[in-house]
């Protein structure tokens, strides 16, 4: 009987495995090929890890004095991410500490909203979202009422639909209310997509393990969990040590400018290794794969005139046809009229906001609640658009306005220009395998989630294990 691919690589000499990319894809893939016996190297571009998903450095707008809990975005992770939380876990971060845990809160500062209220908090699902629909501040008994029935009518059906249908498609005959209050701030946080292109078999996914799927540990799949230290200590720092403590080679600031392809692996400067995952942006990884001139044309006939093209071929123009959405992350520091730091109404950690295209921002965060230095806020506006002195200003008049923040000094606006891929319906992603020995991993790749967290930890795992299903020893 022959051995398992896992027992194959135990048995034989450690195979080498580069990892190109420092981002949350690449250093989960880098942790589970470790635990599979991989010798790994990691090559990051960048002199600081994380990709997108990374705590800041640098200088504020009003200084040379470093503001300490600034990240390139404020990120949201819910109870549903079992992958991402496991994985922490696994290296060594205190959960509960780490992440403040929140009943699902999609509420303003007037408190209207839809909210899980704290007694039914710990109601099995769906009973809590019942709860929180039926006790909806602000709205009508029509706008629960249609709700309840719509979200009913998703889950009979297996939270499917076709392909080609949008978000906006999917909830046409949904009460504006619901859509302006629920609907369209979950799709822009999970999508990072406007409705009308935003794809509705995607964001029915997030929805069935959000609001009707299991946890991780206690937690449960809707619980919106808010980071308490920066994104460089929840997930990416952690993973560094681990590999360190493994034997795992480390290259911050070292870019991969080409790929050789060997008659038994690939070479990197030099170096061979026995496999190659591609763990950064996709017209990165389209520029290497092209590089190892994997983009030629198959002699489909055996007569020499290229009738087909190459799968690496395809691969390289589904990663090259993928558009981009913006995120934009406008910090503050509110004061009290004392000259005290001030902070969210209620001293709430989070709200929600009504964003129009004059007042842009989706959700308000107080870091001061999360670890960070009292009075900081985050007001982020997903699918951005527009200039970043724009942006920041129009955030600042909306927070005045909507929250009563008089006194908001701005500290530093950050635009991640290609913060995720534009997840729209019937959109085909590239796939994980490339080419033998050959494999990408990211939020981007083909796959259930849309840009999330979630989604670059399940693909760096998997890309891993796919690699050592491919590499068995003869």
């Amino acid at each position: 009987m022959p051995s398992s691919p896992l027992s194959q690589q135990a048995d034989g000499p450690a195979r080498r495995l580069a990892v190109v990319g420092g981002g949350w894809a690449g250093l989960a893939a880098a942790v589970r090929a470790t635990e599979l016996g991989w010798q790994v190297e990691v090559f990051e571009a960048a002199r600081q890890w994380g990709g997108r998903a990374r705590a800041l450095s640098g200088q504020t707008g009003q200084g040379p004095t470093e503001m300490p809990g600034l990240d390139n975005g404020q990120h949201i992770l819910i109870g549903g991410y079992r992958a991402t939380l496991g994985l922490m876990q696994q290296l060594g971060v205190d959960l509960e500490s780490a992440l403040l845990q929140l009943p699902l809160d999609l509420r303003y500062a007037d408190g209207s909203g839809l909210a899980v209220p704290a007694w039914a908090a710990r109601w099995p699902a769906p009973l809590d979202l019942l709860a929180a629909i039926l006790g909806a501040r602000g709205w009508g008994w029509r706008d629960r009422f249609a709700l309840l029935q719509t979200s009913l009518r998703w889950r009979a059906t297996g939270f499917s639909c076709p392909a080609d249908l949008s978000v906006a498609g999917l909830c046409a005959g949904l009460p504006p209310r619901v859509i302006d209050e629920l609907i369209e701030p979950l799709c822009l946080s999970a999508l990072n997509t406007p409705l009308a292109q935003a794809s509705s078999a995607v964001l029915l996914r997030v929805l069935q393990d959000a609001l009707f799927g299991a946890g991780h540990g206690h937690w449960r799949g809707a619980d919106l969990l808010l980071p308490r230290v920066d994104l460089g200590e929840l997930l990416p720092g952690p993973a560094l040590r681990w590999l360190a403590d493994r034997g795992a080679v480390l290259h911050a600031g070292r870019r991969v400018t080409a790929l050789q392809r060997r008659p038994a692996g690939w070479r990197i400067e030099e170096k061979d290794y026995d496999a190659v995952l591609l763990a950064c942006p996709p017209r990165e990884a389209a520029r290497l794969v092209r590089s190892a001139g994997l983009d030629k044309m198959d002699d489909a006939d055996g007569l020499g005139n290229g009738l087909a093209e190459s799968a690496s071929g395809r691969w390289i123009a589904q990663a090259e046809a993928l558009a981009h959405e913006a995120i934009a992350t406008c910090y503050a520091q509110a004061s009290n009229a004392d000259g005290s730091p001030g902070g969210l109404p209620a001293g709430a950690a989070m709200v929600a906001l009504r964003s129009s295209a004059e007042a842009p921002a989706q959700f308000a965060f107080d870091r001061g609640q999360l670890g960070g230095p009292a009075g900081l806020l985050a007001f982020v506006v997903s699918a951005s658009r527009g200039e970043r002195a724009e942006i920041e200003r129009q955030v600042l008049a909306q927070a005045r306005e909507q929250l009563g923040l008089a006194s908001l000094q701005p500290l530093r606006t950050v635009v991640e220009k290609r913060a995720t891929f534009a997840c729209t319906p019937g959109l085909q992603r590239p796939g994980a395998a490339i080419a033998p020995g050959l494999w990408a991993a990211g939020d981007y790749v083909a796959g259930p989630y849309p840009a999330t967290l979630e989604g670059a930890v399940r693909s760096g795992q998997q890309a891993a294990e796919g690699l050592l299903a491919g590499c068995r020893i003869s």
